[in-house]
């Protein structure tokens, strides 16, 4: 089956470490669904920069100055909830975690932001694959590791790959099982129609496919961090991150001596999505999608896993699959919404 390709393209998400700049789309959501929460805008003269803390020294600060010298400078602490990596707006030394700051996001034990604004956590199980969206054309799936911390009922996960489906394509992008984590050498594992994507390390370094026209990587910092592109489908920034013996110490997550629990930060954007669209995360994109969640809870969670579930990483067999089926007469517009949108104009 082909793929529909449309006529316009949005603007790009990136996350790098060079300048940030953010940019929201306004319009009226639908009747059915909250209000997206609202995004705070860059003032006049801010710019928007990733700050990543040195492993071990979370309260390591970051000098925010004024490019423009028109006020003084201040220094930048990540959130307790984004330790390893977050946003600030400088001058003034607003923070922001990534994970809240854009629709389309999974940080952490899985916690997404919905299409509709809203966060949420899916927990899964561990060793199993679920489906994450499902659309007549495109198809991503999950696969979670995890913990069981044996004081609490209940178990930690984290996504530790996706699988992407689309057309008789697959794309594979995992974070590589590590006993110790070096920050210096490559955690990702890249695949594409089962064949590795090597990728140099270097900030920049890029692969585009010679099969299907508008398909890339790139990396986003010399080791770790990549964007995957298929123009006018979809754009996914991945991070492979560990966790740190001393957020095992505060969480019971039961680093091991022979596992740092490695895994992946995603953020996606979807340029064409069919009104039908479902997943976990694909079913906030619907024009008719109704959060049932408890939205003021601190830790909101979307259950229903077995609706969700998938044989295999590549499966397209979960309950509420959509891949194959005839294109549906309605497609949903990616400035249907007030989706905020985190751009780094170096990759547009």
């Amino acid at each position: 089956m082909a793929v529909r390709w449309p006529s316009t393209a949005v603007a790009a998400l990136g996350i790098g470490a060079s300048l940030l700049v953010l940019c929201v789309l306004m319009a009226s959501p639908a009747s059915a669904q909250p209000p997206p929460k609202a995004v705070p805008r860059v003032p006049k003269g801010s710019n928007l920069v990733v700050i990543k803390p040195q492993l071990g020294r979370r309260n390591s600060q970051f000098t925010c100055t004024d490019t423009k010298k028109k006020r003084p400078g201040c220094q930048a602490t990540c959130p307790n909830r984004c330790p390893k990596e977050c946003l600030v707006m400088c001058p003034s030394c607003m923070t922001f975690c990534l994970c809240d700051f854009y629709p389309g996001a999974s940080c952490g034990d899985p916690r997404f932001t919905g299409g509709d604004g809203n966060n949420f956590y899916f927990h899964g199980k561990k060793g199993e694959d679920f489906c994450i969206l499902s659309d007549d054309d495109l198809h991503i799936n999950a696969h979670f590791i995890g913990n069981h911390n044996p004081s609490t009922s209940r178990d930690f996960t984290w996504i530790q790959a996706v699988g992407v489906l689309f057309a008789h394509h697959r794309l594979h992008l995992g974070a590589v099982h590590s006993a110790h984590w070096d920050s210096a050498a490559d955690h990702l594992d890249l695949a594409f129609d089962d064949e590795r994507v090597h990728l140099p390390l270097a900030d920049g370094a890029r692969w585009s496919s010679a099969s299907v026209p508008g398909l890339s990587i790139t990396r986003t910092s010399r080791a770790n961090s990549v964007v995957v592109e298929l123009k006018g489908v979809f754009r996914i920034v991945a991070n492979a991150v560990p966790i740190t013996a001393e957020e095992s110490k505060a969480h019971g997550y039961g680093v091991t001596a022979d596992d740092c629990l490695a895994h992946l930060d995603l953020g996606f954007k979807f340029h064409a999505l069919s009104d039908d669209v479902h997943g976990v995360l694909g079913q906030t994109y619907r024009s008719d999608y109704v959060n049932k969640l408890n939205v003021a809870a601190k830790m909101p969670v979307m259950g229903g896993a077995d609706d969700y579930v998938s044989s295999a990483l590549f499966a397209t067999d979960c309950a509420v699959t959509r891949f194959g089926r005839p294109a549906a007469a309605t497609v949903v517009g990616t400035a249907a919404g007030g989706i905020a949108m985190v751009t780094d104009a170096k990759y547009v």
